[in-house]
């Protein structure tokens, strides 16, 4: 007879915080030790309801648990009386009620999130020429005749034809149904819309009675961590609404492979993640239409782009391939598809287009980026990356252009850091550190002052000092090591305790102090190795392309995504996550990736533009170079072991090289053996 565990792990979503907790501890509190805030404003008596949590059931590879519903007490008598009176969902527990009996891993639904995550996806400014795959044009047809038995459709049809030329007009059959009493309403005065791309036929896909005025497209980015939306108009290219939110995918995994796992270990749940990740876009539809005062019926394109896991989940694709060599692609090129068939709420004759993949881990949102920022149009040499769990990299210019992947994992989004969290109110995101003192300031999302400024105690109560996001993490680490705290190999100094009481003892290590109030915040040797990991392989994925270019000069790095925008390129450099450049040649390009999914969805010629490029692309596997464990072994140095940095150094003081004896760093082939986390 086995034991039962006396401590259970517990994981909660979307945050990625995580701990071990006794068993009987309810769920509420565990919640709140770890700085996952839940709304309960009961007193934890099962009465308000605002606590409401969701087990997500399988197997979890990457945290090494195995959760279950059952691994919770059953529901108490408040919370059946709960369920009875205001009909709680079967899917959902009171977390105030639910206590732990065994692992789990808990999804916070968004209407029970306090703290919800800063979703930074906006529209970046750009002028795009309307060239879309939408054409509206208004047709008069004749009423039915006995004497030429002719039907409502074919005139219609004929009527079409003969305004537009197209003689190999087909119709959707969704119209099909509606046409005759729509003719009759509208008195024989109609708007058609048609589709128009190659490789399909021109389509007629919506009929509106009348003048239609105004027609709308919608472009997703598809991320591991969040949903960016955007609704445009496709007569004059503008975009007129933008959403975000978090990717409900997170509850099955928190990184990309952390899902190709679970869906591996539990392949009948994959129509699970499917339906998640469209559930979450059709949300952000009904919000972006009823911004504009616009019906879904409205929305008559879209185009999508993603890593290729989420690329693949999207359309319902088994991504297990991805999880290992040769890294192979269901589908790679761009596909014209019909919103319907992908359970998508838009007009039912929507068409969708997915822009086309580069590589295995290389997805059409780096096409999409590299659309955006068209490198292969201009003689300086570009880098361009999108910081995320898997970092995809394009190097080069008009005369060549490489890209590649690159396994830097979750750390720069806060996971696998102590204090670490995803970018939310009550995170810190900016720290500065004096180099004389060695006290901290920093700055918290959801509060303007720095912590130093008059204002700021009064206000972080609102939103408290929970953790540290991506941009923090960054900063922090680059910070110490210019203030002398952490060596060059990234080893905490512990006789610097003896200058501040914030460097503390944590057995063979040291940690440095920030914040103590509520939450305590510290950066640990663990979490400094986590980021050396990081960036020591984004910078040898970085390093190899060079090699392969055959030169080390770089002109401008375009650093991509929501987390590339927020680095400070200073602070980016002086940790080494990034090459040696001119300052001055290093700026965020903000959603690079859903720029170019705009680009697309407005004009055809991007379309054209991005699928020729993406042919031409050489593709470099990271994994298959010899060259990737010396790079990544220098690279985990700060800024790095033999790359000297004359643009930094003119710019910044760095301290005077000090290497000290550390203790396991994690080697280059660990690394390489959990390269696509």
């Amino acid at each position: 007879m086995t034991d039962t565990p006396q401590n259970a792990k517990v994981v909660f979503q979307p945050s990625g915080r995580r701990g071990t907790f006794p068993v009987g501890t309810p769920l509420l509190d565990a919640a709140r030790s770890l700085g996952v805030y839940v709304e309960s404003v009961c007193g934890g008596r099962g009465i308000c309801g605002r606590c409401q949590v969701a087990v997500s059931e399988g197997q979890f590879a990457k945290e090494n648990v195995i959760s279950s519903a059952n691994h919770l007490e059953g529901a108490t008598e408040a919370e059946t009386r709960y369920a009875t009176l205001r009909k709680l969902p079967e899917d959902r527990r009171l977390s105030c009620q639910a206590k732990i009996l065994g692992d789990l891993v808990i999804d916070i639904p968004t209407d029970a999130q306090t703290n919800r995550q800063v979703v930074r996806k906006r529209a970046e400014a750009k002028q795009i020429e309307a060239d879309s795959a939408i054409s509206l044009v208004s047709v008069s047809i004749d009423e039915p005749d006995m004497e030429i038995p002719r039907g409502d459709i074919d005139r219609l049809r004929e009527a079409l034809v003969a305004v537009t030329g197209l003689a190999d007009l087909v119709f959707d059959p969704a119209l099909l149904p509606g046409v005759q009493v729509l003719l009759r309403k509208a008195g024989w005065n109609v708007t058609a819309a048609i589709h128009q791309d190659p490789g399909s036929l021109p389509t007629l896909i919506a009929l509106w009675p009348g003048e239609k005025k105004a027609v709308y497209g919608l472009a997703v980015d598809i991320g591991s961590t969040t949903i960016a939306a955007h609704l445009c108009n496709l007569q004059n290219g503008r975009t007129v609404a933008s959403a975000g939110t978090s990717n409900p995918q997170i509850r099955f995994g928190e990184d990309l492979m952390s899902r190709v796992s679970y869906v591996q270990m539990n392949p009948a749940k994959l129509p699970d993640l499917t339906k998640a990740v469209r559930e979450a876009i059709n949300a952000l539809v009904g919000k972006l239409v009823g911004d504009v005062g616009a019906e879904r019926s409205d929305v008559l394109d879209a185009t999508f782009v993603g890593n290729p896991v989420m690329h693949h989940l999207f359309l319902g694709i088994d991504p297990v391939e991805l999880g290992g060599a040769p890294f192979a692609l269901a589908a790679s090129d761009a596909m014209n598809l019909v919103a319907r068939d992908l359970n998508l709420e838009l007009n039912p004759g929507a068409r969708v287009y997915m822009l086309p993949c580069i590589a295995g881990h290389v997805g059409a949102d780096a096409a999409a980026a590299t659309l955006s920022e068209s490198p292969y149009s201009h003689d300086e040499i570009t880098l361009l990356v999108d910081v995320g769990t898997n970092a995809e990299i394009v190097l080069g210019n008009k005369d060549r252009l490489l890209a590649a992947s690159s396994p830097t994992g979750p750390a720069f989004e806060g996971a696998e850091i102590s204090s670490g969290q995803r970018a939310a109110p009550g995170a810190i995101e900016r720290i500065r550190i004096d180099k004389q003192t060695l006290e901290p300031r920093f700055k918290v999302i959801g509060v303007d002052e720095w912590s130093d400024e008059e204002g700021f105690t009064e206000k972080i109560d609102s939103v408290g000092v929970t953790g540290i996001c991506g941009s923090g993490i960054i900063e922090a680490v680059a910070e110490m090591f210019l203030a002398g705290l952490i060596t060059e190999d990234g080893v905490i100094n512990g006789n610097m305790a003896t200058r501040t009481p914030r460097i503390r003892s944590q057995g063979r290590t040291f940690s440095y102090s920030i914040a103590e109030d509520g939450v305590e915040i510290s950066i640990l040797q663990t979490d400094i190795r986590a980021i050396q990991l990081a960036k020591g392989a984004l910078y040898a994925g970085v390093k190899l392309l060079q090699d392969k270019l055959g030169t080390y000069q770089l002109d401008r790095i375009r650093l991509a995504g929501a987390f590339g925008s927020y680095i400070d390129p200073k602070y980016a450099m002086v940790l080494g996550l990034i090459p040696d450049c001119p300052l001055e040649g290093v700026t965020g390009v903000g959603n690079a990736a859903g720029t170019g999914a705009r680009m697309a969805l407005l004009n055809r010629g991007f379309r054209r533009e991005i699928e020729q490029t993406v042919r031409d692309i050489e593709k470099i596997e990271t994994a298959l170079e010899p060259k990737f464990q010396e790079h990544f072994v220098n690279a985990m140095a700060l800024p790095n072991k033999a790359d000297p940095f004359p643009n930094l150094r003119a710019a910044v003081e760095l301290p005077a090289r000090q290497q000290t004896s550390s203790p396991d760093t994690g080697t280059g082939e660990r690394r390489r053996r959990r390269r696509r986390g």
